[in-house]
């Protein structure tokens, strides 16, 4: 069975987001660029709300074309153009690249969607991530811990929502940032 996996930059005071939606201090260098190209070249589909899903598309269709593009980039574009895409979104009438758009969360689908072969499922997106595991959907969670503090932001986890997690690797990258992965 395929599992679902969420993978996201999280500063140590567990934002995703700084705020006005500031991604300037995510820590993304060659090294955790071609870990994340790695890590998603094998996946199955993307699994993405809808701001995660039109940021994306905003940018990676086309950004092995600019020249200025470090190789693990060029890479990620390719990985993310071909992928087969779902966003859940209740007002996108429609999807470019590869993207098929649900309306909801309903976890029969999901669970069905799982049981289709493949690879597993990257989700993204905090609202998402934060849906799917209240309808213990999420099987594992994979923390790219920043070494910077926000002090506001939008949180990784959303107030009363508990998971007892289990921590089953970690690795340190050049950069600082460090994975954790629990499940």
């Amino acid at each position: 069975m395929r599992r679902i996996i969420v993978a996201m930059s999280v500063s140590l005071d567990g934002f995703f987001e700084g705020p006005d939606g500031d991604l300037s201090w995510h820590r993304v260098d060659e090294e955790l660029h071609q870990h994340f190209n790695d890590e998603l070249r094998g996946m199955g589909a993307f699994l993405d709300g809808r701001r995660t899903y039109e940021l994306m598309a905003g940018y990676w269709p086309t950004a092995d074309r600019d020249p200025a593009s470090s190789g693990p980039e060029r890479e990620f574009a390719a990985i993310w153009r071909d992928m087969p895409k779902i966003v859940y979104s209740r007002t996108l009438d429609r999807a470019d690249w590869n993207t098929t758009v649900l309306r909801e969360v309903v976890p029969e689908q999901v669970r069905a969607l799982q049981e289709q072969p493949g690879g597993d499922l990257a989700l993204g997106g905090a609202e998402l991530a934060a849906t799917f595991a209240r309808h213990g959907l999420v099987d594992e969670w994979r923390l790219y811990v920043n070494p910077v503090v926000l002090g506001a932001g939008r949180p990784l986890f959303p107030p009363g929502l508990r998971l007892d997690l289990e921590l089953v690797a970690e690795r340190r990258f050049g950069n600082g940032v460090v994975l954790l992965t629990y499940r």
